[in-house]
């Protein structure tokens, strides 16, 4: 009865996010406010339905009703609690779902926190989140019903996917939709403005808090995937250029520009233009990753679905989506004309650059990402695009971003003086520099790690030096502690984002200096790898709740005394007959001592063992950006909402 009732749970919220699609968008048209009123409660409604549909999925694992197909495929009454409710969205039918659900959550924040807009333009916002919300929940009632029964019933379930057994996995795909959906939030507030056909300070502020906490989710989705594929696919590494991996660094950048973009729009109304078409590409690049991940074009461990018929419905629902708000773009976005302008060299120039160098990012991305799938459909070739590629081309683009970084905040807005700022930034300069040397001289390894350590040294001083000049800690020493206190928090949460990307460079040089080897070795010998003796001791059995294991034993020691004792193991799961990698890892913030065990033959075991400098700095600065993000969203003039808009700004009939 309960996966009847979460069935029907989706079609009521289909029936009234198609209402919601329908009624606010004509009551903003002939100005009826009564119409318009409506587009709250129905988003609110969508809400309720929802999450209704989504507890009784919840209720359907915990409960392990081998009556419903997807617990079947994905559940198992031997499970821990934790993964019988993550495999309620550790697969499509579940995961979709949680899409929409998220998505409703945003539709009734705008419905709740959005009494400060025009009414005519949060109409609008929800009428283009009911549409959105209307087609997902049509794919997954057309194609991914998650409460399809099965009969006879299953004695018992086929077990979530090992390596989805994870409290990382459990955690990542929640903050990566918060981050994805946040996407369709902005896309909405840009299509908005094109029905409107206006675009000012005012909207620059309104769509600038939607914008910051999507990439600031985004932010940790990713940092949570790519630390859960650094300790529990073995392979010792933190990104692998993945297509499934590109797919989620695609609405990052270019979140990350609109959210630039976003500010020059509210302090000058500039690049008004620029930032509608930042909206509609980064909530275009969440839809493209959807339809990479579920549609079975792609091969990778983090694919959803193999379905080709699903993929379809995706690719179908992209078209409209992208095709549509192109071509209300084309139509309308002549009538946006810019007001503010700017010098080349000032902040707006800056981060004109910061948008252009993002931007040049996602595609070399996109297209690195996509070729090998147009190749072999066109030209029937078998190519694969790696690191190498990426390394290459993104690196070069990557240097000038981070210039630009340090120097734009400390630049004046409409003009600039470049001498000026380099006499604030000499110190971040020669900070960098030494870091370069120290490191070329001492490692005497190729030049990327270097410049990747001057790179972060520059990044954190120049967001030291940023906060230095706005509380005038050299001109003014005596007042800085009382300017400190009253400086924005948004000012504060900028700089600590920007120190935090520079601290995850710090752990992606550091990755550059890693060490590891292979050997095959018996129970009493060691392995000799950056300093350490890597000793395996002891090959055991073991057994989990769900699992079999083949258990070692590795004791490393440096100069005769011992450091840690790790563990590493292959699980089997007979249930899914799947075996994972468990790999051992000893943190020191400093460095990892990470090993790998692998099979065994002739009384030896495989042991790969790594030594990673720094790499825990790399989420541990994801981490810092994304709390920068939430500094800024908890500045007051965030939370107070927007100001009025102009009665004299020109307006075009819709």
């Amino acid at each position: 009865m309960i996966p009847e009732l979460g069935h029907f749970a989706l079609a009521l919220a289909l029936a009234l996010s198609l209402v919601q699609a329908v009624l606010p968008l004509w009551g903003a048209q002939r100005g009826d406010g009564r119409l318009m009123a409506a587009g709250p409660g129905l988003a609110l409604g969508v809400l309720i339905a929802v999450s209704a549909a989504f507890a009784a999925l919840l209720w359907s694992f915990a409960v392990n009703d081998t009556t419903v197909s997807n617990v079947v495929q994905n559940s198992h009454s031997a499970k821990p609690m934790l993964y019988k409710l993550a495999g309620a969205w550790g697969n499509h039918e579940g995961s979709m779902v949680l899409w929409v659900l998220i998505l409703a959550l945003c539709g009734a924040a705008v419905a709740v926190f959005g009494r400060g807009l025009p009414g005519a333009l949060r109409a609008r916002v929800l009428a283009v989140l009911g549409m959105i919300a209307a087609g997902f929940l049509a794919f997954v009632l057309a194609t991914s019903n998650p409460f399809m029964r099965v009969w006879p019933p299953a004695a018992d379930g086929q077990g979530l996917n090992p390596v989805l057994q994870d409290p990382g996995l459990a955690f990542h795909p929640p903050l990566l939709y918060l981050g994805y959906v946040g996407t369709a939030v902005t896309f909405a507030f840009a299509v908005a403005a094109l029905i409107e056909g206006r675009v000012d300070a005012a909207w620059g502020r309104w769509v600038r808090p939607w914008a910051l906490a999507s990439w600031a989710f985004l932010t940790l989705g990713i940092a949570l995937g790519s630390w859960w594929a650094y300790y529990e696919l073995g392979w010792g590494g933190y990104w692998f250029w993945d297509p499934v991996e590109n797919a989620s660094l695609l609405p990052w950048l270019a979140g990350c520009a609109l959210l630039h973009s976003a500010i020059v729009v509210e302090k000058r109304e500039a690049l008004k233009t620029w930032s509608i078409l930042l909206a509609i590409l980064a909530f275009s690049m969440s839809l493209l990753g959807t339809f990479l991940v579920r549609s079975g074009v792609l091969n990778s461990v983090h694919a959803f679905a193999n379905d080709p018929e699903r993929g379809v419905f995706i690719l179908a629902l992209l078209v409209a989506v992208m095709g549509g708000a192109f071509a209300l773009f084309a139509w309308r976005a002549p009538a946006l004309s810019p007001t503010g302008v700017f010098a080349p060299i000032s902040r707006e120039g800056a981060l004109v650059l910061n948008n252009l160098l993002l931007c040049t990012i996602a595609a070399v991305v996109l297209v690195g990402t996509l070729y090998p799938m147009f190749a072999d459909l066109i030209l029937k070739a078998k190519i694969s695009v790696g690191p190498p590629f990426y390394q290459a081309t993104v690196f070069p683009l990557a240097l000038p971003l981070i210039l630009a970084m340090a120097a734009g905040p400390l630049m004046a807005w409409k003009r600039a003086k470049p001498w000026p700022v380099l006499q604030r930034l000499w110190w971040a300069a020669v900070g960098a520099l030494i870091a370069v040397m120290v490191v070329w001289l001492v490692q005497g390894q190729p030049v990327l790690p270097a410049l990747g350590f001057g790179a972060a040294v520059w990044l954190i001083l120049g967001a030291a030096a940023d906060i230095a000049e706005r509380i005038a800690l050299f001109s003014r020493p005596q007042a800085a502690l009382a300017r400190a206190r009253g400086l924005p928090r948004a000012a504060w949460g900028g700089a600590v984002a920007h120190a935090g990307f520079g601290v995850m460079l710090f752990g992606i040089a550091g990755m550059g200096l890693a060490t590891e080897k292979l050997a095959a070795v018996r129970i009493g010998e060691t392995v000799s790898l950056g300093g350490y003796e890597w000793r395996l001791d002891d090959v055991r059995d073991a057994v989990g709740p769900n699992w079999t294991s083949r258990r070692a034993t590795v004791t490393v020691l440096r100069d005769g005394r011992t450091v840690t004792v790790l563990e590493p193991e292959k699980r089997n799961f007979p249930i899914a007959r799947q075996s994972t990698t468990e790999a051992a890892i000893h943190t020191t913030w400093v460095s990892d001592l990470y090993v790998v065990m692998g099979e065994e033959e002739n009384g030896r075991a495989a042991l790969r063992v790594h030594h990673n400098p720094l790499a825990p700095w790399i989420w541990l600065g994801g981490a810092v950006m994304a709390l920068g993000a939430g500094l800024s969203l908890t500045d007051r003039r965030a939370r107070v909402g927007a100001p009025a808009r102009r009665t004299a700004a020109k307006v075009v009939e819709a």
